[in-house]
């Protein structure tokens, strides 16, 4: 990795932080959801860089994967994640929060189980550690708190325009003795008074390109085209896609999924229908020490 290279990403990195500042400012109580996405979009905008991914805003029981569309109706409330990232020529930064609109001990406790094993699986970032042993500190330190951690979700390796590349960071202790490589990793833990294991729930109206294979109806390849050229293999919002194109969008976007060019990701929501925290940030892990690129350095 070249230093242009690593000033991309730190970039990316700064940006994010300043985006999730903005995000847990903005958000409050019985604000709509989607009218936070859409501060939240403004204010990339302003700095000129995009969305790595669309915006998840996740309540209560759902992990992840839970973005807000035109015309819906949830409002800031209870445990909510925010989980953002910002795109700075493909170089991308990932990083999520989690704040308790309930006011109770419960998500209080939650959310410190994430965060401090957040922290603690950083400083574990060494030479010569293994998956594994990343994934065991994440899950004593949650397991401490009396949580658990959720087993089948995991960090993971960032490549440019990859959000979701390479290696995978487990959340508990995965038995994967691999030594960690340098590269840019997302570090997730998340914890609940669930099971630990999370389900597909409702579509999210999160897409991503996964193939450009010929399709026949020609407003479906307009709208193919227009997403290779402004995300390339970088998730997308249907709310995006309507917004430009209008409602009959939605048709093309179901072809494009069944036709295999998409994917469509389902909301993703713990088993036993329990509260979730989140907490997230992206770092450069190099020459056996971790840099937090998605922190402010002063």
């Amino acid at each position: 990795m070249d230093k242009e290279e690593i000033k991309k990403w730190e970039e990316a990195g700064k940006y994010g932080y300043k985006i999730m500042q903005f995000a847990r400012k903005t958000a409050k109580k019985d604000l709509l959801l989607v009218e936070l996405a859409e501060k939240v979009e403004k204010e990339i905008e302003k700095l000129k860089v995009k969305s790595a991914f669309p915006i998840n805003l996740s309540i209560n029981e759902i992990a992840a994967h839970c973005s807000p569309q035109i015309g819906d109706e949830e409002i800031c409330s209870r445990l909510l994640k925010i989980d953002l990232g910002v795109s700075v020529d493909g170089y991308l930064s990932d990083t999520a929060s989690s704040l308790d609109f309930s006011d109770t001990e419960e998500n209080k406790n939650l959310i410190k189980a994430s965060e401090e094993a957040l922290k603690k699986a950083i400083v574990s970032f060494k030479k010569d550690v293994s998956f594994s042993q990343i994934g065991k500190t994440i899950q004593e330190t949650i397991n401490s708190y009396g949580f658990a951690s959720v087993r089948n979700l995991s960090g993971h390796q960032i490549q440019r325009y990859e959000i979701h590349a390479g290696h995978n960071i487990p959340n508990y202790e995965s038995g994967n003795n691999n030594i960690i490589e340098d590269g840019i990793y997302a570090v997730e833990p998340f914890a609940t008074t669930g099971v630990g294991i999370v389900q597909d729930g409702k579509e999210s109206g999160i897409y991503m390109l996964i193939n450009n294979k010929p399709i026949r109806d020609s407003f479906s390849r307009k709208i193919l085209e227009y997403v290779e050229e402004e995300f390339k293999t970088i998730p997308f919002s249907k709310r995006w896609i309507t917004k430009k194109f209008g409602n009959k969008a939605n048709l093309a976007l179901k072809l494009l999924e069944r036709n295999e060019n998409l994917k469509h990701f389902k909301q993703l929501v713990e088993q036993t229908k329990k509260p979730v925290s989140h907490s997230e940030h992206t770092l450069l892990f190099s020459d056996g020490k971790a840099k937090v690129l998605t922190l402010d350095e002063d």
